[in-house]
């Protein structure tokens, strides 16, 4: 095989061994000789329609036409007879034929040029040595090396290498260096074609965006304009009432005064015949109480005072100020083809996984913004191509960086398609494995020593307000304080702790509240251990775990012995039982779901109202098949419970109280848990797991 660059070496060992070339016109031949030195008749007989100096001698028709000497005198036998003429074979017009037949038809002189000049050109074209002319230069593919078998004495290699070399023609190997060449031309025109098509096909949709743009703002401001024609309505009726109402008011004292006046009129018609003293008088009197009626009535009653305030407040400086801020046109210089992704931590199924998007612009600068319209797909790679969608979401965190997040549903070879502006991104698709196992993300004790060290912990719980982790850990009498990160913060020691007998722990509003079953008491405490109140309830035979119902206060307090769960108020005052002799075998935890659920978890987990009733059996494995240890519930209604089965089967399964689709698990595959027991979630879909018989505690993700 031969690469480009050599084709520049070639000539430069040409020129270093005084060999000549003919330049010459690049020309198809094969394209030149179908159509100009091929009698075009002959292409649908059974001979061969090249021309050439004998039978097939090109013969120039008065039409000008060429036709072939052979094809002509099998025109002419069977056309002639006695006209002495035929019709061309390609323009139909009529050939008178010479004296002499066809034969004496005058030569095409053109097609004769063309044909000596082609063979010229065939035979330059062979590059010949310069010392011995005759002599064809030869090219070795082995050695990359042009040489001529008597300069070199028929051997052009120096060196004592025996291996076979693969020589060929010197003239072959220019026209495949012209071959590679052209096709690497091509090539690259396609990819300039498709580069410009490119271009084009973007400004078009950057034509269609603004053409968007356009109708989003005149929608826009058709809308703001409806809003100032409507108010502009609703000021204009306000006037309009206002004014028809004081109108009202005026027009009808207009009347009365009119009426009144009437009446005065008439009554002063008959005076001046009146003489009797007594009617002028009463006349008089009614005239006087008219005259006090009249002076009364000389006061409009409403007022022609109407005017538009507009002043009243600021509303025309807000509507000037928001519509300054209406609106924006906004854009981005994020190159897609420079923009990459990376899969963030370890992928598992049934958990959700992340891949972040980090862009760049044209220049490679990391952008610092975002809103760029992103479009991924994330696809499982099985070995029979046949793929499902996964549901995805694309988080924008408004600094040049997007969070792709997505639950596999199982293990596998899974790709994520990702693209912005319908461009894809630089090695999209993005490739990874997602896992079947779930392993710690933080481990705490187990190896550690003196404060580090744990002896029989056996609960948990998060306070979700700084996510506080409290360990009761037994064996030591004391709670362990770690934050977040499961870093050692604090122990914790009180007089409700004492005894290695607490197994049960949960938070309060105010505080810590624990159960110790041997002496049979419940202790609230505040976070420094000092204690609020201690209770207990003559019933208790084996009080084992507490939780608190921080929608009502309610403290409940799980008992193997009586094989029930005592509900009390805020006070340890007893207010009901969940249960009785047969509705639980062993009780392990218990907690509160989001609506105050009862859950309770020995072999199964049993839900309960808030009032204690039976709702539901969420899961049943069977008896003498296990047994769950710790229960917690987070705010979406998923139950997260520690179980124990049979040949060492330990792991922590993921429910829910109101999805059935939600049933996942975790195995620990390369940390292995060893009497996992209790559990409690943060706010952070993490979980933390009390391992009992590793003396630790173990942080993963369930979510």
């Amino acid at each position: 095989m031969f690469c480009c660059s050599r084709l520049t070496r070639l000539g430069e060992r040409m020129v270093s061994m005084n060999s000549t070339l003919v330049e010459t016109v690049s020309i198809n031949y094969e394209d030149f000789n179908e159509s100009f030195l091929t009698c075009g008749t002959c292409l649908y007989g059974l001979w061969t329609g090249m021309y050439d100096g004998n039978e097939h001698t090109p013969k120039l028709l008065q039409c000008s036409h060429t036709v072939c000497l052979h094809c002509l005198t099998k025109i002419a036998a069977s056309q002639t007879r006695d006209t002495g003429s035929f019709r061309c074979p390609i323009c139909r017009e009529l050939i008178n034929i010479p004296r002499g037949g066809v034969s004496a038809l005058p030569p095409s002189f053109l097609v004769n040029q063309l044909l000596d000049l082609m063979s010229r050109q065939r035979r330059e074209v062979i590059p010949k040595c310069s010392v011995h002319i005759n002599q064809e230069l030869l090219f070795c593919e082995t050695c990359d090396t042009v040489f001529c078998t008597l300069c070199t004495e028929g051997s052009h290699n120096d060196t004592t290498n025996s291996c076979e070399h693969t020589i060929i023609p010197f003239s072959i190997a220019i026209k495949r260096m012209s071959e590679i060449l052209l096709y690497k031309a091509n090539e690259c025109i396609s990819k300039l074609t498709q580069a410009q098509e490119g271009v084009s096909s973007e400004l078009e949709r950057l034509d269609a965006a603004k053409e968007n743009c356009l109708d989003q703002i005149n929608a826009t401001f058709q809308r703001i304009q409806a809003y100032m024609d409507n108010r502009k309505k609703e000021i204009i009726d306000a006037l309009k009432t206002t004014c028809a109402e004081k109108k009202r008011v005026l027009e009808e004292q207009h009347s009365l005064i009119e009426c009144e006046k009437n009446k005065v009129e008439q009554e002063c018609q008959g005076l001046q015949y009146q003489v009797e003293v007594r009617n002028i008088t009463q006349r008089i009197e009614s005239l006087t109480e008219k005259l006090d009626a009249a002076s009364n009535l000389g006061e409009p009653r409403e007022n022609a005072f109407l005017t538009c305030d507009f002043t009243q407040n600021n509303s025309l400086e807000t509507i000037q100020e928001q519509l300054s801020i209406l609106g924006r046109v906004r854009t981005s210089t994020t190159f897609p083809s420079l923009c990459s992704a990376k899969i963030e931590g370890d992928a598992i199924a049934g958990i959700e996984g992340t891949v972040v998007l980090h862009t760049v612009d044209y220049h490679g600068n990391q952008r610092k913004t975002g809103g760029d319209p992103i479009e991924a797909e994330l696809m499982p790679v099985t070995p029979d191509h046949n793929t499902t969608a996964v549901p995805l979401e694309v988080v924008d965190n408004d600094d040049g960086t997007y969070k792709i997040k997505f639950r596999a549903p199982k293990s596998g070879r899974y790709g994520v398609k990702i693209s912005i502006f319908e461009r894809p991104i630089k090695d999209s698709p993005l490739f990874f494995d997602v896992s079947e196992h779930n392993n710690p993300v933080k481990v705490y004790g187990s190896h550690g020593s003196g404060k580090d060290e744990f002896i029989q912990p056996v609960a948990v719980t998060v306070d979700e307000s700084d996510n506080s982790v409290y360990v009761l850990d037994t064996g030591n009498s004391r709670i362990k304080v770690l934050n977040e990160e499961l870093e050692f913060v604090k122990h914790i020691t009180n007089e409700g702790l004492l005894g290695r007998s607490c197994t049960g722990i949960t938070l309060s509003s105010n505080g810590l509240i624990v159960v110790n079953w041997r002496n049979k008491t419940i202790t609230e405490m505040t976070r420094d251990g000092e204690t609020i109140k201690t209770f207990t309830y003559n019933a208790f035979q084996e009080p084992i775990d507490v939780a608190v119902d921080k929608n009502y206060g309610h403290i409940l307090v799980a008992d193997n012995g009586m094989n029930c769960v005592f509900v009390f108020d805020a006070d340890g005052k007893i207010l009901f039982q969940v249960g009785k002799k047969g509705t639980f075998s062993q009780i392990s935890s218990v907690t509160v779901g989001p609506n105050s659920e009862i859950v309770v978890a020995d072999s199964k987990i049993q839900v309960f109202s808030a009032k204690g009733d039976f709702m539901e059996v969420i899961r049943d494995e069977g008896k003498g098949k296990g047994r769950y240890g710790g229960i917690a519930i987070d705010y979406d209604g998923k139950i997260v419970a520690s179980r124990s089965e049979q040949k060492g089967k330990n792991y922590v399964h993921v429910l829910s109280l109101t999805d059935t689709n939600v049933n996942n698990h975790i195995d620990s595959h390369d940390n292995k848990l060893k009497r996992p027991s209790g559990v409690a979630v943060t706010l952070g879909n993490h979980v933390i797991v009390v391992d009992l018989g590793n003396n630790c505690i173990k942080k993963y993700r369930y979510w």
